[in-house]
């Protein structure tokens, strides 16, 4: 059997982990077992590329960041649009049948899950394999690259809060996600952070800078706040992203961090700072835990590759590994509950999430 495998969408740590666990399981449990690499993602099933896989090149990945396949973002509203020589939908089906693969396997988030479901529809043999720092793939407890993104994450708001602390300063860490807020969750309750803005949860101006202004008034002089990059003004959660952007820019605005320290260093007169970890998030070596996790994945993943499972995603619930349809779960979001065990623990302990205490 010939087995493909690509990396899409951002990448994370793990990658590598999951190439290497299937690989090792293909070449031990599959007789005349051919693999290749996809270069780019979906970019390089676009342009019918690919090389072989062999065994010494599943050795020594497994703690490498980042993809030794590379990858590439493919927006899933264009794979249909007709271009020069067809869709890039037919493009990739004529160069999955052209390599003569039979099985794909997809690793990537919820955009790259939602073209492997589009592949499965028209006949391709495809597996998923759940991936993103978001954590916010439907249907899985966790997504591998996630644990780390937390491990980073949480070290460096540690390490701004020991300067904040010296210049008893108000400091906000914007933090990757989108749509979901997991990950601020998560390093904000690790990182004993006072202030947690998700975009789940829209928040109000006067509640945050409440919440420094509480804390100044009892003598605390510092305040962390981590601030996903998807959180959204109570005043604007009624407009679509691009409008947000729109509205933002016309105001002078980039982010909302940068708006949200302008505010609080005028209102409560702290002095204020903010940091965006950007891509930090994303690279360097992967956590023993998502190790681990992405070597279950793989080799399940690979498992199922052997049985003739395919239209399926690798997934985990309640520790197990598992699997889900790729139509059951492609365009769906797992989000945040705001009234989750996680929320309102943190907000037990007197973590502000923005909100009026009404809501």
């Amino acid at each position: 059997m010939k087995f493909g495998i690509l990396t899409s969408g951002g990448d994370c740590a793990g990658l590598n982990a999951v190439i290497r666990s299937i690989g090792l399981y293909l070449l031990r449990n599959v007789k005349n077992a051919e693999i290749v690499g996809i270069p780019d993602g979906y970019g390089g099933l676009i342009r019918g590329e690919s090389f072989p896989l062999k065994r010494e090149d599943f050795e020594g990945i497994l703690d490498k960041g980042g993809t030794i396949l590379r990858t590439s973002r493919q927006p899933f509203k264009r794979m249909t649009v007709s271009e020069e020589g067809g869709s890039r939908l037919t493009k990739m089906l004529a160069n999955y049948k052209k390599m003569g693969l039979d099985c794909l396997f997809t690793l990537g988030g919820a955009g790259t899950h939602k073209t492997a479901a589009l592949l499965s529809m028209e006949g391709c043999n495809v597996i998923g394999v759940p991936k993103t720092i978001d954590n916010d793939i439907y249907g899985t407890d966790v997504t591998f690259g996630f644990r780390t993104a937390v491990e980073v994450v949480t070290d460096a708001i540690d390490r701004i809060a020991t300067t904040a602390a010296s210049h008893s300063r108000v400091m906000l860490v914007e933090v990757m996600g989108n749509k979901a807020g997991w990950l601020t969750l998560h390093s904000g309750i690790a990182a004993g952070v006072h202030v947690i803005l998700i975009p789940e949860i829209p928040f109000d101006l006067d509640a945050v800078c409440g919440a420094v202004s509480a804390r100044l008034a009892v003598g605390e002089r510092t305040t962390l706040i981590a601030v996903a990059e998807g959180a959204v003004l109570a005043s604007e959660a009624k407009y679509k992203k691009d409008e947000r952007a729109f509205v933002r820019t016309a105001f002078g605005e980039t982010t909302v961090t940068r708006h949200l320290a302008e505010v609080i260093g005028e209102r409560t007169g702290a002095e204020t700072r903010y940091s965006v970890l950007g891509y930090l998030q994303r690279g360097g070596t992967p956590c023993a835990y998502d190790r681990l996790l992405c070597s279950r994945l793989g080799g399940f993943a690979a498992k199922l590759a052997r049985e003739g499972k395919f239209g399926v995603t690798a997934a985990v619930s309640g520790g197990n590994i598992t699997f889900n349809a790729l139509a059951d779960v492609a365009g769906k979001y797992k989000f945040v509950d705001p009234q989750g065990d996680d929320v309102q623990f943190a907000k037990s302990i007197g973590v502000s999430f923005g909100d009026r205490p009404s809501s």
